[in-house]
């Protein structure tokens, strides 16, 4: 079978799209992250610059097509508002703090119409919420900052939400947040340029260690808890896997090959607590981020932690907290957020 010619129109078309710098259209979010948003600018400017010419561009909107401001205070103009992009545009979102606010239904309808279009479309930090709430991750693999995850879950079960640092599946693209930005920048500059531009643009940034899709988001549990024993992060990593059906400590010892009694030595040395104790504040640390970041009632949020009665758990929560789980509820448009709450 003959391979299709292309004509000479054709052949100029696919020449121009070589040479035709790769846009990236950011969609600022109110209240967006500003370091997730740099990283990303910088490592397409500067690879402007290694490349000695411009292979990439970018433009900044927004609802409005004013002006934005971001978590930090500062406010950006905008390019223009949320309009029809060109074909080979890729769009990314920047999220931050109150990312359920900023995801409106003007938003999401712009999203759905660009994805029918086939156009590559991405979020930074929390705007991986964004592309959910439009059905635009169904069926994909995705990422959101480590803090979000609990309430993502709950959320969108349609996601195969992972711990990465950044997602590409199709033309869509998620990311953790924070410096996360860079890594898929970089992944994305070695894929249209060669991996030496891309580790020439990482060179620029001091960014010796350079993270794939394959590596997780937040530190191991030894670096996490200050402490290097084998048998403490094995059974910390069970615990942070069943939140919402807790094991006994006598089953979590004999699943690490030690007694109970050991396993209870082996909390009380290194962190000054009981298994039982600790796990506790596992739990009620998931169900306090539920609590501020989605709408389900505090029962459910109970039933999610491993708590088979809402009144056990608002003693609990009382007692770590000192606050009941309805007041925090209450009280949480005025909260103080984490850098990927909402």
């Amino acid at each position: 079978m003959k391979e299709p010619v292309s004509t000479p129109a054709e052949a100029r078309a696919d020449g121009a799209r070589a040479t035709r710098p790769h846009r990236f259209v950011f969609v600022l979010l109110d209240g967006f992250t500003l370091l997730c948003f740099a990283c990303a600018i910088e490592a397409l400017r500067i690879a402007n610059r290694m490349a000695g010419r411009q292979v990439y561009q970018w433009i900044l909107v927004g609802e409005g097509g004013t002006q934005v401001t971001c978590s930090a205070g500062t406010s950006f103009a905008l390019d223009g508002d949320l309009g029809e992009l060109e074909r080979h545009d890729t769009a990314l979102l920047c999220g931050g703090l109150d990312i359920q606010a900023a995801t409106t239904p003007k938003l999401l309808n712009w999203l759905r119409r660009e994805s029918r279009r086939g156009t590559t479309i991405g979020g930074l930090c929390t705007a991986s919420y964004s592309l959910a709430r439009a059905g635009l991750l169904d069926g994909k693999r995705a990422t959101i900052h480590w803090e979000n995850q609990d309430s993502f879950e709950e959320e969108f079960e349609d996601v195969e939400l992972t711990k990465s640092v950044f997602v590409i599946d199709g033309n869509r693209i998620t990311t953790a947040g924070g410096t996360a930005s860079v890594d898929l920048m970089l992944q994305i500059i070695a894929r249209d340029h060669g991996p030496d531009l891309a580790s020439h643009v990482a060179d620029q940034l001091i960014y010796s260690a350079i993270r794939t899709d394959r590596d997780t988001q937040r530190l191991s549990v030894p670096t996490r808890i200050g402490v290097r024993h084998p048998k403490l992060s094995q059974v910390i990593q069970i615990m942070e896997r069943n939140i919402e059906e807790p094991i006994s400590p006598a089953i979590l010892a004999r699943d690490v090959g030690m007694s109970t009694r050991q396993l209870e030595r082996l909390f009380r040395r290194y962190l000054s607590r009981s298994p039982k104790r600790y796990y506790m504040e596992l739990r009620l640390q998931k169900a306090r981020n539920l609590l501020m970041q989605t709408d389900m009632s505090v029962i459910n949020v109970a039933l999610a932690c491993g708590f088979a009665s809402p009144s056990h758990f608002s003693k609990c929560y009382r007692a770590h907290y000192a606050i009941t789980p309805y007041r925090e509820r209450g009280a949480r448009t005025g909260a103080p957020q984490g850098e990927g709450g909402t």
